[in-house]
């Protein structure tokens, strides 16, 4: 079933220090609960995220594209407890996410190039996800894996992150395998603050938070994790080739 309809969201990023994350969490709990969903230590977010044979969704970021899309299907925690097919729509600063969930035995179908289901699913999402594979070759690029710790608060529908450890997850698109190798996306110490809101943000949170000129970024988890696992292909093919040269 499609999870109900969203509206435009604010979303705000932030690059802080491991340090001021604390702080600012600290800060922060008084007025903010912990995600019903979320463990006291948070949880682990695998995405395998899809794109073209361009690479749209990832030149489109790089290039700064007012409106784009990403797809990608999540889990938490290493677990098909629930396993969400999710486009999420871009516009400058505002986010629209649509979610669909799959069950594990679709979720191999998709990875085994059988799309054939999704044409005949109730879920527009899922028929909409139908075309894009069949008509722009949209395939598996990368599992992007973190570790999130949720804060929420219900005036203005303020959702607050904080992400750490981003890594992608190479070797195969198997999301439910937690020995998958791992590359870091992100330098030590590092985290993104995301802040999430869709009415209004509060005006005793937002003093709380960093000013726009503190590291303020549109940093990409996705581009990060695609860099990184493709760079270590490239250095990997480098090898190779120099080893065939000096075979010759």
């Amino acid at each position: 079933m499609t999870e109900p309809a969203q509206r435009y969201r604010h979303e705000w990023k932030y690059l802080l220090s491991r340090s001021e994350a604390e702080v600012l969490k600290r800060r922060l709990t008084p007025h903010l609960s912990l995600d019903p969903h979320a463990a006291e230590g948070g949880y682990t977010i695998r995405s395998l995220y899809f794109d073209d044979l361009a690479r749209s969704a990832y030149s489109q970021k790089r290039m700064g594209i007012y409106a784009r899309k990403k797809w990608r299907i999540r889990i938490y925690n290493y677990s098909d407890g629930k396993i969400a097919l999710e486009r999420k729509t871009k516009r400058g600063a505002y986010i629209y996410k649509e979610s669909a969930d799959i069950t594990r035995e679709e979720f191999e179908q998709i990875l085994t190039g059988d799309y054939r289901f999704l044409l005949d699913a109730k879920s527009n999402l899922l028929r909409e996800f139908y075309a894009e594979c069949m008509c722009n070759l949209l395939r598996p690029v990368v599992i992007v894996d973190y570790d999130r710790i949720p804060l929420v608060m219900d005036a203005g529908t303020v959702r607050i992150t904080f992400d750490s450890d981003v890594r992608a997850a190479i070797g195969g698109f198997d999301i439910f395998d937690p020995t998958l190798p791992q590359l870091p996306a992100l330098e030590p110490g590092r985290v993104i603050l995301e802040v999430k809101y869709t009415e209004f943000l509060p005006q005793l949170i937002g003093r709380l938070l960093p000013s726009q000129g503190q590291e303020f970024t549109a940093f990409s988890k996705y581009v990060a994790c695609y860099d990184a696992a493709h760079h270590l292909t490239d250095v990997c093919a480098g090898i190779s080739k120099t080893h065939m040269g000096w075979r010759k």
